[in-house]
């Protein structure tokens, strides 16, 4: 019987789950909706027949260990999802107890980002660091900050919000309620509102005027700014210029080794990442320029799983 940590990522659209071995093997994989049910209650029905069902299978014999969770708005400290507003549950819903009850092993908690971070740590790029933030670039912007060995926390479990910093006063509406937020700018969202505001105040050609916004991926802007086009190079320099300015005063709070990106809008690769890493260098205090390295994440496959189960190997009780 091979030892194994369930880790569960609990997406706005589909939740995946997989069974981690220590070495970051997948050895059973699965996943459903995550917008199907109201109820709490019958989502937690569906995900429990489906990994029972990848239990069943003779060709696994695996022993769960613990659960780890990553969900947007998660506190690592109650086990609680607080108010996450693209989750179908309203509320706080204390998910680690339910989950708890469904099978009796510890559980542990938290939000994606952070979970990400972990994931680096223990199976990626950053194993042997002790100090470094993982920056998702998805939907939105997330972000994971470990400082001496451990995640950055706070006293509420929900500490290291990058994404959520303001970097301009009655800026664009975010989602959280707030205007000005940096995921509005440096995401796959933002990209996108960046293309169509220089659309607005160029008017000279671009293969991207006339892709309706619905229709525009930031995949999209990326390819038209490898073949030259000046709108998408603009966009790409703006995102990246935001993001490296940002980081240069989040590194002035924790001195991280290195900044890993990780997510959709870094298959842009150079594009993104030359811009970040020349404004990063720019803006940092003498005593931090030539030491942080701005690094591509080392996770590739099954990365929000691997994620989750890392939040399970990486504690006191599995070390």
């Amino acid at each position: 019987m091979i030892k194994v940590a369930l880790g569960i990522d609990i997406g706005g659209t589909n939740t995946v789950f997989g069974c981690i071995d220590p070495q970051g093997n997948c050895l059973m994989e699965g996943s459903i909706p995550t917008q199907k049910h109201d109820r709490i209650e019958d989502y937690l029905d569906e995900l429990f027949e489906a990994i029972e069902l990848g239990l069943q299978n003779p060709a696994n014999d695996l022993k769960i260990i613990g659960i780890g969770i990553g969900a947007p708005n998660a506190s690592y400290y109650s086990g609680t999802i607080e108010k996450a507003a693209n989750l179908p549950w309203k509320g706080s819903i204390p998910l680690a107890e339910m989950v708890r009850k469904r099978l009796d092993v510890p559980v542990v908690i938290t939000n994606d980002a952070n979970a990400a971070a972990m994931g680096e740590k223990v199976f990626g790029a950053a194993k042997g660091m002790n100090n470094f933030m993982v920056i998702t670039l998805g939907t939105g912007l997330g972000s994971g900050i470990v400082v001496n060995g451990e995640l950055l926390y706070g006293h509420d479990g929900f500490a290291g919000e990058v994404g959520h910093m303001i970097v301009r006063k009655s800026g664009r509406e975010c989602g959280c309620g707030r205007k000005g937020c940096l995921e509005t700018y440096v995401s796959a969202t933002g990209v996108k509102r960046t293309v169509y505001k220089l659309l607005a105040r160029h008017l000279g050609a671009s293969e991207l005027r006339d892709i309706p916004f619905s229709q525009l991926t930031a995949k999209m802007v990326a390819e038209a700014a490898g073949r030259g086009d000046l709108v998408a190079n603009e966009t790409f320099s703006y995102t990246a210029k935001m993001l490296g300015e940002v980081l240069a005063n989040v590194v002035a709070v924790t001195s991280p080794e290195a900044i890993f990106l990780f997510g959709g809008l870094t298959k842009a690769g150079d594009i993104l990442f030359e811009p970040v890493r020349e404004t990063l260098e720019s803006q940092l205090l003498d005593i931090y320029k030539g030491k942080i390295s701005v690094l591509p994440s080392g996770i590739v496959d099954n990365a929000a799983v691997l994620g989750a189960a890392a939040l399970v190997w990486n504690s006191k009780n599995n070390r």
